[in-house]
């Protein structure tokens, strides 16, 4: 399960109606959790949205900002936070990894968050848990 506030679900849908018509994504991070608990599938608390360019800028595909990545990556450390959920868009097709989204999912231990914007004034948001090439779909909670 995913805890997600409602700022920033707010946010994530803003970012996502923002890169409109092309596919938005971001990183999702919470509180760090000791090593030997990584592979829990338990519940996860998102407490920050970061933002990211999408640098395939294409309806169909996303590709982060490397650079912005690293920025990213190094503002987790300074908080003591870790990625918790990767974020992106399907801008006219279900909130469903795609094979392409399955086949790039290379962190098994962070949730993939897919906001589809097929009917974009009722955006759907939904988590999966992406592990050799198999899905399975998490709850999400807005609290």
């Amino acid at each position: 399960m995913i805890l997600l506030s409602k700022k920033t679900y707010e946010a994530m849908i803003e970012h996502a109606k923002k890169g409109f018509p092309n596919e938005a994504c971001g990183i999702l991070a919470g509180p760090a959790r000791p090593p030997q608990r990584l592979a829990d599938t338990g519940r996860r608390t998102v407490s920050e949205f970061f933002p990211m360019t999408n640098r395939d800028n294409a309806s169909i595909s996303y590709f982060m900002d490397p650079k912005e990545q690293l920025v990213v990556f190094k503002k987790m450390r300074q908080l003591n936070i870790e990625m918790t959920a990767i974020f992106h868009s399907h801008v006219a097709s279900v909130a469903y990894p795609s094979r392409k989204d399955i086949r790039l999912a290379f962190y098994p231990e962070v949730s993939y968050l897919i906001v589809s914007l097929s009917d974009i004034k009722n955006p759907v948001l939904r988590s999966f848990k992406i592990k050799d090439e198999k899905v399975s779909e998490e709850e999400i909670k807005i609290v």
